[in-house]
């Protein structure tokens, strides 16, 4: 996802040799001051779209549509980039005395990008996704089609977006081949639909490689100098920089803490930072400016540039900045809907749950808590990435998955007594549907 300052010099000269004079800005261009002044001079007109935060000064653009800038007057002001922009759509559409569907009809592509920005599944975005993913079922839009069925996913719902669609659409431009995601969503050709989704299942896979990578090197950086820190900036020249936000997500999920890698280039860096809840990312980038060339995005996620001499300070002056939010106050916490029994689940309840979809931020799955199980079976998967487990409730068996948490398969044994927290979820396998709890959490039994 883009975080706030894609706009750059090298896009509109390019849009100035294909005679374009118009400029519209999607999901980005509230931080691109002089990148606009400098379309301006060319006598390129723009409007500019975004949801990220504005500077104090706007871009000197035919319009600034930005629903967190402080005079604006939209009742709701968490659509995502996407929605901003079919905002302005369908407001163009009724000045044009349009019908309705003429608008309407890219709601299956709105809700793709509301899902996978991680906005509040809320208000108009709920609107926007539930209805959206009700027109994904039966798009017309090849692209789309290709996507879902190469994604797996039996039913068309939040999940199939978040971690079937969104992570392909993503790998193209984190891999530099952003062209390829467009040209899927223009075709109208059955054939290059399908040939462009394995483009980008390839695509998708490389990402994978390299984002495991930069992890594993991320970590032993962590360990060896950064564990105790109330903070993490790391940076390296081997890194990609179109991945080390996921990583950069990851390692704010393990330790808790905020994080900002970055990549070099020459002297030039670039970089990705997420934060925890309670601490304002990009309001500490704003405190830090002076450390840096550029920078956007919003409280728990942003994108900046520095200098590669300016990286020790920017290093030193965040952590300084973090410790005296003094954020080791801030502690995790999962937000229990209910305590069950496992008795009282079985397939048909977790389909009446599913009924609360679409779920996202701000409308999360229910998570329940189940206590004093018993380890039937335990075990790694995926090289000891995942968790698996059957786990037993007096005479009911139940399997579980844990992703991302293999390490506890060493901590715990057959035979013990655990309080698990998680999702329920129905796992189809070989023409059988069963209960599965997808586990978030897990401790010994008291």
């Amino acid at each position: 996802m883009n975080e706030g300052y894609g706009l750059n010099k090298n896009a509109i000269d390019k849009i100035k040799a294909e005679n374009y004079s118009l400029i519209i800005t999607v999901d980005c261009g509230i931080s691109a001051i002089e990148e606009i002044e400098y379309a301006n001079s060319l006598g390129l007109e723009t409007i500019v779209t975004d949801h990220h935060e504005p500077m104090e000064i706007l871009p000197a653009a035919l319009a600034v549509v930005d629903l967190k800038r402080k005079d604006t007057v939209y009742p709701f002001k968490s659509l995502a980039g996407c929605g901003v922009v079919f905002k302005l759509t369908q407001a163009i559409a009724i000045r044009l005395n349009m019908e309705e569907k003429e608008f309407l009809k890219y709601l299956d592509i709105v809700c793709v990008g509301t899902i996978s920005d991680i906005v509040p599944l809320v208000d108009e975005n709920r609107v926007i996704a539930k209805l959206g993913l009700k027109l994904a079922c039966v798009t017309r839009n090849p692209g789309l089609r290709a996507l879902l069925a190469a994604s797996g996913y039996k039913d068309v719902n939040s999940n199939a977006v978040s971690f079937g669609i969104a992570p392909r659409i993503n790998a193209c431009g984190r891999m530099g081949h952003e062209e390829e995601a467009l040209k899927l969503f223009l075709t109208e050709n059955i054939v290059d639909a399908g040939d462009i989704t394995e483009k980008l299942n390839q695509y998708n896979r490389t990402r994978q490689e390299i984002e495991k990578n930069i992890f594993d090197e991320a970590m032993a950086m962590i360990e060896k100098d950064e564990r105790d820190s109330d903070a993490i900036v790391l940076g390296a020249d081997s890194w990609h920089h179109g991945v080390i936000g996921i990583v950069a997500s990851k390692i704010t999920e393990m330790y808790f803490k905020p994080s900002v890698l970055i990549c070099f280039e020459g002297e030039e860096g670039k970089g990705s930072g997420r934060s925890i809840p309670g601490f304002d990312l990009h309001e500490a980038l704003v405190k830090l400016s002076d450390n840096l060339e550029k920078y956007g995005g919003h409280e728990m996620a942003v994108g900046l540039s520095l200098k590669r001499d300016r990286f020790d300070d920017f290093k030193k002056n965040f952590e300084e900045y973090v410790k005296q939010k003094d954020i080791g106050q801030i502690v995790p916490v999962i937000e229990v809907d209910k305590q069950v029994d496992l008795k009282q689940i079985d397939c048909d309840t977790i389909r009446q749950l599913d009924l609360l979809e679409p779920f996202g931020e701000a409308n999360r799955k229910p998570i329940f808590v189940f206590k004093n199980l018993k380890i039937d079976s335990i075990r790694s998967l995926s090289d000891g990435k995942h968790l698996k487990m059957t786990l037993k409730d007096e005479n009911t068996l139940v399997d579980a998955i844990g992703f991302n948490i293999g390490h506890l398969s060493k901590e715990y044994m057959i035979g013990d007594k655990i309080d698990i927290v998680g999702t329920l979820e129905v796992n189809s396998f070989n023409g059988r549907d069963s209960v599965q709890v997808n586990i978030k959490d897990v401790m010994k039994s008291f």
